[in-house]
């Protein structure tokens, strides 16, 4: 009864042990050296300064819509939209990037988790009998193993930890980056667009007015005819009707430029693209509501990516703090190894289990200008994203600026636009009955053309102004649209399968690029052989 006592004793003893050990080992694994980290506060203005005519919004007020191209009422903008979303190529590129960059969270990851692995071998050996001090035995033997090996670094310092989640930080970054890139893109297909339909308008301008000249021009040489006007006048409206049609040439050169712009966009070849033209240019009028100032750090993916990139800087210290103390490692191995095949028994086992532990004593400086780096580095980080946000308001202000002042420029270039229509109407008139010289005429031709010219030009700086205040906003984006942390993970542990497309992650997600190659029609080659 009292030997059992004892071992009952024993084992209670043992088992209390390993608890604490166990302990030990998961109160050190949770030292975090990292600094706590909170992205900076700044005080900023309570509402923008070039505000009018922009309201600024409430919370019960309808934020800008992802898509936020539908506000300008083109179906045809609309389709190309939706298209380069779904095909552009550099949008896809951003996409895979941020797949890698989720790639990276669980390669880090891997070295939290012990590793195991399998070994085996044989191999036949032969030495020379004349050898000198030969083993005098058999000269030939064989040799065959086979066994296990394990091995598992604990984070007593959270330094892989705190690399497991710099790569989740710089995953989210690319997420964010990935955003900036689908903005940038429909701004920049939305600006091509309003630029092309402002061709249109001027090229249509441009054809009344060669139609107009070409008359003027019929009725100056009828005039010639009949000596009632000198030849210097037919001269003057040839001159006119000519410099009309080389301007309406360069008009349709910058228009199909633009037009191959377009079809890059949406992952068109430019030879088989086409927009049909249109001459009035019109678009729905946008009324941007801005908020205040300090929402702008949540709508813009810059700035978002910015300070993701502060936040894996934060993290570094922590690595370069764990650098200073112990690093512990546990290995073992096991098996079997005999000559000969007959491997399965026990007296054919061998084994070995260990752990070794290394620290810094003395490396004249090297960690130490390590850790200096990584502090510098992030507080260049935090420089960086203040730089970031005031280069955000500043565009906010500018584009505040131009889309103000280029509406009421182009409903003073109206105004400008009817009076210079009279003038023209009035003079040939005049001319025409002989109470005025065809100079005169010229005059307000030119007037006429040109007012209608700028006035077109005007509008559609004015529109695309409107998509330069849409797109420094964020264009409807905003950082609750980034994954979390643990989103951007791919797999768990035991998957083995469906590694190649990612489940989609902040609502991005890879595509076969093979469906998008077909460069002629924008279907992908298995559509166009069904």
């Amino acid at each position: 009864m009292n030997q059992l006592s004892i071992r009952s004793s024993s084992v209670l003893k043992r088992i209390m042990t390993g608890t604490c050990a166990l302990a030990s080992v998961a109160a050190l694994s949770g030292c975090d050296l990292a600094p706590r980290y909170e992205a900076p506060h700044f005080v900023v203005p309570d509402s923008w300064t070039g505000q009018t005519p922009f309201a600024k919004a409430t919370p019960a007020e309808l934020q800008i819509p992802v898509n936020w191209w539908t506000l300008l009422g083109d179906p045809v903008l609309d389709d190309l939209e939706q298209r380069a979303v779904e095909q552009n190529a550099d949008l896809q590129a951003a996409a895979e990037r941020f797949v890698q960059a989720r790639s990276l969270v669980m390669k880090a990851r891997a070295d939290l988790l012990p590793h195991f692995g399998l070994a085996f071998g044989a191999s036949d050996n032969k030495q020379s009998a004349d050898a000198l001090f030969r083993y005098k035995g058999a000269t030939t033997a064989t040799d065959e193993f086979y066994g296990g090996l394990a091995s598992w670094e604990p984070d007593f310092w959270s330094e892989i930890r705190n690399q497991v989640r710099m790569q989740k930080f710089a995953a989210q970054e690319k997420a964010a980056d990935f955003a900036g890139v689908r903005l940038s893109l429909a701004a920049d297909l939305a600006s091509d667009y309003i630029a092309l339909r402002g061709y249109d308008a001027q090229d249509a301008i441009y054809r009344q007015s060669i139609g107009y000249y070409g008359k003027a021009v019929d009725m100056t040489r009828t005039q010639l005819d009949n000596q009632a006007a000198p030849r210097l006048d037919l001269a003057r409206a040839q001159n006119r009707l000519y410099v009309a049609q080389a301007a309406e040439l360069d008009v349709r050169a910058q228009r199909e430029v633009t037009e191959h712009a377009i079809a890059v966009l949406t992952n068109m070849a430019p030879e088989s693209f086409h927009i049909e033209p249109r001459d009035n240019f019109s678009f729905r009028a946008v009324d941007v509501s801005l908020g205040v100032p300090s929402e702008l750090l949540q709508r813009r993916p810059d700035i978002a990516a910015a300070e993701r990139v502060m936040a894996q800087a934060n993290r570094s210290i922590g690595v370069a703090r764990a650098a200073f103390y112990p690093h512990i490692s546990l290995r073992a191995n096991g098996g079997f190894n005999a000559n000969g095949f007959d491997l399965a028994k026990l007296a054919n086992s061998m084994w070995s289990y260990g752990a070794s532990a290394s620290m810094p004593i003395f490396e004249g400086g090297l960690r130490r200008a390590a850790l200096q780096y990584s502090w510098s580095v992030y507080r260049e980080t935090r420089d960086s994203y203040r730089s970031t946000i005031l280069s955000a308001f500043r565009e906010v202000e500018d584009e505040q600026s131009r889309v103000r002042l280029l509406r009421q420029e182009d409903m003073r270039l109206k105004g400008a636009v009817g009076t210079a229509m009279d003038m023209q109407s009035m003079t040939m008139t005049l001319y025409k009955g002989g109470l005025s010289n065809y100079l005169e005429a010229i005059v307000a031709q030119e007037a006429a053309l040109d007012a209608r010219i700028a006035e077109v030009e005007v509008a559609v700086r004015a529109e695309q102004a409107v998509v330069s205040l849409i797109r420094s906003t964020g264009g409807g984006w905003n950082d609750k649209l980034l994954p979390t942390p643990d989103q951007t993970m791919t797999f768990d542990v035991l998957q083995y399968g469906n590694l190649h497309y990612p489940k989609a992650a902040g609502g991005i997600a890879a595509q076969p690029p093979e469906q998008f190659e077909n460069l002629v029609t924008g279907r992908s080659a298995q559509e166009r052989m069904q």
